[in-house]
């Protein structure tokens, strides 16, 4: 019998991604983003949540898409990212969450090389929902480039 994980998943786009579930610690409607100057485009600025400062990433923007306004629909997920082995509160911006949906393992095949529109350096796989593909994130290889402002923010 094929283990089973749990993924959160979202929308970007048109795409449908998932993010292991043991990384996702809340997830929160949008709200209002103190800004940091000089950041990477990526990094829309921090936000208070009881007390702890999250850095927020554009996943948009991070996955090279253009940025769009939010909407009703628009999301901050909380999440515990594995960074040079040690875990930073980092929030996502998404357009959409769905779900919280179990793929087994025999069900998730590895990320195909083929260029094009997503790198799949920072995928961990391809699982398979019914129809539907759900890009599977790889968060230490989707964030590692970018650690260094990620950190200098979280500090600040």
């Amino acid at each position: 019998m094929a283990d089973t994980a749990q993924y959160l998943t979202l929308g970007i786009d048109r795409e449908l991604f998932g993010i292991d579930i043991r990384y996702v610690r809340e997830i929160l409607d949008m709200r209002p983003i103190a800004h940091l100057p000089h950041a990477p485009a990526f990094l829309l600025g921090m936000i208070d949540v009881r007390g702890a400062g999250y850095p927020i990433v554009d996943l948009r923007t991070k996955l090279g898409l253009p940025r769009v306004d939010p909407t009703e629909a628009t999301r901050i997920i909380i999440l515990d990212v594995p960074l040079n082995g040690r875990t930073q509160g980092v929030g996502f911006v998404a357009d959409r969450v769905f779900e919280v949906t179990g793929l087994d393992d025999d069900a998730t095949e590895p990320a195909p090389d083929v260029g094009g529109r997503w790198q799949s350096n920072y995928i961990a796989g391809i699982g398979r929902k019914g129809e539907a593909f759900i890009v599977i994130f790889d968060l230490e290889r989707l964030m590692a480039s970018d650690d260094a402002p990620l950190l200098a923010a979280a500090a600040a």
